[in-house]
């Protein structure tokens, strides 16, 4: 799914980001937590919502928002950074739905069971992003294409996702993952989510390794890290519908980098909180 941003592996999440009550945010993999390098965070769902508010215009469902973001300047930086948060989601026939994260397609549902197959951008990162950065070059962005498959029991979401990049790092991201979303009545809706992120080494030696001519240049040790778990995702979140048109989002979600992404020289801080706030409007 796209991916904004000015950080590290700032594209890919899976696109739920108006897209699955946003629980997790990830501005990279779903990540729905797609929980890639920093990535857009997902909006609410309108689909999701128990309140007696969803409204259609000849099978669309369209949401525009904005907000801001305080997040790392790329995965594993210990300086954070505001970013302004524009959003605009269409949904067709409750099937197609496209918004900046990129776009998914209900392919298959049946009972509690859903599949998604999805595309997006991964932006990449930028040495310019962060001084701890200087002497590591580009990584650059490329195409992303995955899928997601989902079990609801309740108020609860049980998802596996992946996603491909195409170019750029040539990596492969999943995720496996829980949400959760409770209505504490007709306007207020509380949500929490789960995850863990597997990164192939394709992914892991573009944004956590050192190559000698890095080294040589970064002044940082040569490193070469394995494929493995790279992260490990929690998020809560709060929606609030003023009426039947306008909303307002909170979302608070805290990464915490492992294994081999956390030995990485370029890691600062293993700990990565995320900070989101988004005022938006249903047609």
């Amino acid at each position: 799914m796209f991916r904004k941003s000015k950080s590290a592996a700032r594209g890919t999440v899976p696109i739920a980001l108006v897209m699955s009550l946003m629980p997790s945010l990830v501005y990279a993999a779903d990540a729905s937590p797609d929980s890639g390098p920093a990535a857009v965070p997902r909006m609410p769902d309108p689909r999701r919502f128990a309140f007696p508010v969803r409204q259609k215009l000849h099978n669309w469902e369209v949401m525009i928002g904005a907000g801001v973001m305080y997040q790392p300047k790329y995965e594993g930086s210990d300086e954070m950074e505001v970013s302004p948060l524009p959003f605009v989601s269409a949904t067709f026939f409750d099937r197609l739905t496209i918004d900046p994260t990129g776009v998914e397609l209900k392919a298959y549902e049946r009972g509690p069971f859903r599949f998604d197959v999805k595309a997006g951008y991964d932006f990449g990162r930028k040495e310019k992003d962060a001084k701890a950065l200087r002497g590591m070059g580009d990584v650059d962005g490329g195409v992303t294409v995955g899928g997601k498959t989902t079990f609801s029991y309740g108020p609860a979401e049980f998802f596996v996702s992946f996603d491909k990049t195409i170019g750029g790092s040539d990596g492969l991201l999943g995720t496996v993952g829980a949400e959760f979303t409770q209505p504490v009545n007709e306007k207020l809706m509380l949500g929490a989510g789960a995850s863990a992120t597997f990164a192939d080494k394709n992914y892991m030696e573009s944004y956590f390794g050192v190559t000698a001519a890095q080294a040589a240049r970064s002044g940082y040790k040569a490193y070469k890290p394995d494929s493995g778990v790279k992260s490990i995702d929690l998020s809560v979140s709060a929606t609030y519908m003023f009426n039947e048109n306008w909303m307002v989002r909170a979302e608070q979600e805290v990464g915490f980098l492992v294994g081999d992404a956390a030995d990485s020289p370029l890691v600062k801080q293993k700990v990565q909180p995320k900070s989101m706030l988004v005022l938006g409007y249903r047609f």
